[in-house]
């Protein structure tokens, strides 16, 4: 069985501003905003969907193929990858753009102001499936518009299990658009806020309705879990894991992705699997990164035994 893992590769250029960004904006000068000052740190993360999905994976001895485009400037995300023993043969290199790149200040507030250059996002990634078939089991995360719309199609076509999980992107989509992505999906996820954009985007009177297009609806809850609906009646609230210190919350719904895909590929049921997904959020949230945080299989075990009791596989 392979998992094949689609969505974004990005660069995260995250800076700190000593002050107060509302403290540099005048009033009357509005209709001609220039704002300048000084940044005192600046680091760079590797992000994206489908490289924070993949990534955790990897730390649970998966190797999913990654379906996205990487620029001229990729060659030392590709090297992260491989020494986490990620394989490289589903990311297209366009040699012409950068890597997309997200400028992320943020000043003592709170306050933020973001920049994101799609770059080779904007590339499909013109992947070619030899021996794709029911066994098979994907995601579809948010990054290429194209592949968010195509990649569904060939799915259904082969039967194979896939997860929509719009994000960032839900806004570009038309009412058309959606409805003709996630039909017959497996799972569709997202957080409380895109489940309503959801509601409105499609004209459900109500969320339940997503189940007459979906076997399951997982909507993230924060620090409240998650919750699982599914077309057989089941509603059910999963727990989070506990976690000692919330560092920066980036990243969790990524996470949470890798550790229900890998419940889903051992054979566990959806509700099940969720839980693998509470564990996995809460490693990320302890580092200040999405690909940043580590754990062996033991580690694994035990936190999801301290919450959920005997775990239900063995690896």
């Amino acid at each position: 069985m392979s998992i094949y893992v689609s969505g974004s590769l990005a660069f995260d250029r995250i800076m700190n501003f000593p002050g107060n960004i509302q403290d540099h904006v005048l009033m009357d000068k509005l209709r001609k905003l220039s704002i300048s000052f000084m940044v005192d740190g600046m680091i760079e993360r590797r992000g994206g969907c489908a490289g924070n999905i993949a990534y955790t994976l990897a730390l649970l001895g998966e190797k999913p193929v990654i379906l996205s485009c990487g620029g001229r400037d990729f060659d030392t995300y590709a090297a992260h990858l491989q020494k986490v023993g990620l394989p490289l043969d589903g990311i297209r290199r366009d040699e012409e753009l950068f890597t997309a790149l997200c400028f992320i200040t943020t000043d003592l507030s709170g306050n933020q102001i973001t920049g994101f250059y799609p770059g080779a996002m904007a590339k499909p990634c013109n992947y070619t499936f030899t021996d794709l078939s029911d066994k098979d089991l994907a995601i579809v995360s948010p990054g290429n518009m194209e592949d968010m719309q195509n990649l569904p199609v060939l799915y259904r076509e082969k039967k194979v299990r896939f997860i929509f999980d719009p994000g960032q992107q839900l806004p570009v989509f038309t009412k058309d658009m959606l409805n003709a992505a996630i039909e017959g999906a497996y799972i569709y996820v997202c957080n409380d806020y895109e489940i309503g954009m959801t509601s409105k985007l499609l004209d459900l009177a109500r969320e339940e309705d997503l189940l007459e297009k979906v076997e399951w609806l997982i909507t993230t809850l924060g620090e409240q879990g998650c919750r699982v609906r599914g077309r057989d009646g089941t509603d059910e609230i999963i727990a989070p894991v506990p976690c000692d210190n919330v560092v920066d919350p980036t990243g969790a719904g990524d996470s949470h992705r890798s550790g229900l895909l890998f419940g889903l590929q051992h054979g566990l049921s959806v509700v099940e699997a969720a839980k693998f997904g509470s564990v996995t959020a809460s490693y990320c949230i302890a580092c200040q990164g999405t690909q940043e945080h580590h754990f062996t299989k033991e580690d694994f075990v035990q936190r999801y035994q301290s919450v959920f009791g005997d775990m239900p596989i063995s690896f």
